[in-house]
């Protein structure tokens, strides 16, 4: 046993994983090898992987992070007595979490998290794989964009409570290690069992009230009403893909389900089973799917086991099981996944998945509805307007907006630490909506700026023209079937660089009533065959899964110049049918509409743009002298400005400026006041000469 001193340790590939460093000489005198566990005594006792410390270590310094230092229950610099431990592996862990982590994390996926970790009880524990100690063969990519997925930006931040642990600890948790929460749901080999359906199911699920209906009458007549599908000619289907954006709601809503119907659910996680080798996943499998009914057999991202090209032997036995189990109907088996263009398109085949529910992206009145939810319990101040907060969420789903609610949380605690009745306010909220992004949509979507219409300088004619062209599809959809006629498909946004094209763009995304997908022309292209329609085929997927959309596309005289011309070998060809199939082909395209921009009309292939596709063709003009007052008072709104100034002759004296030179104008005229003192209150007249 040695008394050393516990001192800070940030590095970043050690946060939150249970790692603790040792000089060499203190290893020795420990008797302890890299990677063996170590029992540290501060306040309370914990244990911790032992590693290496760097170079200029001290030989009495122990090196941890701050989750290590919480649960010794010391502070940095404080003396604490180390040992080693023995090698004990854990047998059961059961962890504490809050309800939404417990319904997005299954607990497979919770063991994977937690492998390799030396595990005590009344520990905190993050959810960060521990991926420097040598580990089973899992794949740790996988389980960390899953837990992203699921969680949302924030899950590497999410502590949890070691509520019991056998034996004790510190104890390692391997592969056979059984792993629960408590009061919630355990592992057993690669499934997971609920204990029971009147578990913290949430019965009602806000913007999947269709989705859980439909599922709840497929369940009720398979299992409850089998002879009267028999008198019928017809029998139990028990097959249910259910597709959606990561983070969604799909296992909540299959939860849901079976907790409605009085059914076992036996949940698994696809990447697992599919890293296992070949004889043990087989055996995973049959386990699995020969579960005794009646249960509904929940498996999440079945893109591992069943991927759209590849994955033999695996694929089949899998199909075939599946086969089995859903025409014995003794389980109803539903699949999950966020890529469904990534399945195996055997797995919809007739009598292995009959059944598909696609979960959309939330509108503004589910994400509302969402909101209210997650926040019944958290006092909430006066100023917070959850109908504002949903209206600059587009894009987020289910997981997205509680990790939103959980950051406002975070960022209320860190400002009303003496506060005997804290709230979270507005400005946490707004806090939390710089860092938290929605998930679902990836880089395609476009950052919402807090700006509308209304911050469009000028541009009245431009304004009226985008509005009906793009907003009003999607406002009043019931008055155009009213009134007998499709709403437009898409514009063109043509004019001089620098005009406002991106920028009326972002004001509609920051009016909140649409999902806004960015794509410049030339992030398309790729030079592998067939890479190119699939990003266009993709991009083009995702916005109907987000409908109401809107899918911008900037720089389009590179993404679809006319036919015929291209030097590529046929790949901007390629692209632009791919194009005009998805602006008017057979699949419809309802609630998302397209803007391209583009500074070169001519070079734009002339299909795209006639009536059905990019039919109404919006010119963006230079601002004459009143649109660049209006720009320019835009462009000053949060700009203290000195006595003296005229805008409107200021915009009389900057003939040829583009909308972009104006609002260049004034930044520079702030940077020239900071040159002359960063104390600078008010920027001058005399700052905007000299920027002119």
């Amino acid at each position: 046993m040695l008394e050393l001193t516990a001192r800070l340790y940030p590095s970043a590939l050690d946060q939150r994983r249970g790692i603790v460093r040792l000089h060499p000489d203190a290893l020795a005198a420990l008797g302890l090898a890299a990677w063996d566990i170590a029992l540290m005594r501060g306040v309370r006792a914990t244990g911790g992987l032992v590693a290496l410390a760097p170079p200029g270590t001290g030989q009495h310094e122990l090196l941890c992070d701050e989750l290590v230092l919480g649960n010794l229950g010391v502070p940095s610099g404080a003396v604490v007595l180390v040992e080693r431990s023995p090698d004990r592996e854990a047998v059961t862990v059961t962890v504490n979490a809050a309800a939404e982590v417990m319904a997005a994390v299954s607990p497979e996926m919770l063991r994977t998290a937690l492998l390799g970790k030396a595990i005590t009880v009344g520990d905190q524990v993050s959810l960060l794989p521990q991926d420097l100690a040598p580990m089973p063969a899992i794949d740790v990519v996988a389980t960390r964009r899953s837990l992203a997925n699921q969680l949302g930006p924030g899950w590497a931040s999410l502590l949890l409570a070691v509520s019991d642990c056998s034996p004790a600890g510190p104890a390692v948790v391997t592969m056979a290690t059984v792993v629960g929460f408590a009061g919630g749901t355990t592992t057993t080999g690669s499934a997971t069992l609920l204990a029971s359906p009147s578990g913290p199911v949430a019965t009602a699920l806000p913007g999947l009230e269709t989705q859980q209906a439909s599922l709840v009458e497929w369940l009720d007549l398979g299992f409850h009403h089998r002879d009267l599908l028999t008198r019928l000619g017809s029998g139990p289907q028990l097959g249910v893909l259910v597709t959606g954006p990561a983070g969604s709601g799909k296992a909540a809503l299959v939860q849901a389900a079976a907790a409605s119907q009085g059914l076992r659910l036996v949940r698994a996680w696809g990447p697992t089973i599919a890293g296992l080798e070949p004889n043990a996943a087989a055996a995973q499998l049959r386990s699995l799917l020969q579960s005794p009914g009646p249960a509904v057999v929940l498996l999440e991202d079945v893109e591992a086991l069943t991927p759209h090209e590849g994955g033999e032997p695996l694929c089949s036995l899998f199909l075939g099981l599946l086969t089995e189990a859903v025409a014995a109907g003794t389980v109803s088996v539903v699949c999950t996944t966020s890529r469904p263009e990534s399945v195996s398109p055997l797995l919809r085949a007739p009598g292995a998945l009959d059944h598909e529910l696609a979960i959309p992206l939330p509108d503004k009145a589910q994400r509302l509805a969402i909101l209210q939810q997650a926040v019944a319990a958290v006092p909430l101040a006066p100023d917070v307007v959850l109908d504002d907060v949903a209206g600059r969420t587009p894009g987020f789903v289910a997981a997205d907006l509680l990790a939103l609610v959980r950051e406002a949380g975070t960022r209320a605690a860190a400002r009303q630490k003496s506060a005997d009745t804290p709230v979270v306010a507005a400005v946490d909220l707004a806090a939390a909506l710089e860092v938290v992004r929605p998930t679902s949509l990836g880089g395609a979507r476009l950052d919402v700026a807090q700006v509308s219409l209304d911050d469009v300088g000028d541009m009245t004619e431009v304004k009226a023209a985008v509005t009906e062209a793009v907003l009003w599809p999607l406002q009043y959809p019931d008055t155009f079937a009213r009134l007998g006629v499709a709403p437009p498909r898409g514009i063109l946004l043509y004019g001089p660089p620098g005009c406002g094209k991106t920028f009326l763009v972002k004001a509609i995304a920051g009016s909140g009533q649409a999902n806004v997908l960015s794509v410049k022309g030339a992030e398309v292209l790729n030079k592998w065959v067939g890479e190119s329609e699939r990003a266009v085929r993709d991009l083009f997927r995702r916005a109907r899964d987000a409908a109401p959309a809107v899918i911008f596309l900037d720089e389009l005289d590179a993404l679809a110049p006319t036919r015929g011309q291209s030097t590529d070998g046929g790949t901007t060809d390629r692209v632009v049918a791919a194009l005009l199939t998805e602006l008017d082909g057979v699949e419809s395209l309802r609630n998302v509409v397209v803007i391209g921009a583009t500074n070169r009309p001519d070079l734009i292939d002339p299909a795209l743009l006639r009536p059905g596709r990019l039919e109404k063709l919006v010119f963006v003009p230079p601002p004459d002298a009143a649109a660049r007052t209006a720009i320019l008072t835009a462009a000053v709104k949060h700009v203290p400005l000195g006595e003296g100034i005229d805008l409107v002759d200021l915009g009389a004296r900057t003939e040829g400026y583009s909308a972009a030179d104006c609002a260049a104008l004034v930044r520079e005229a702030a940077l020239t006041a900071m040159r002359e003192s960063k104390e600078a209150a008010v920027v001058t007249a005399a700052h905007l000469a000299t920027a002119l």
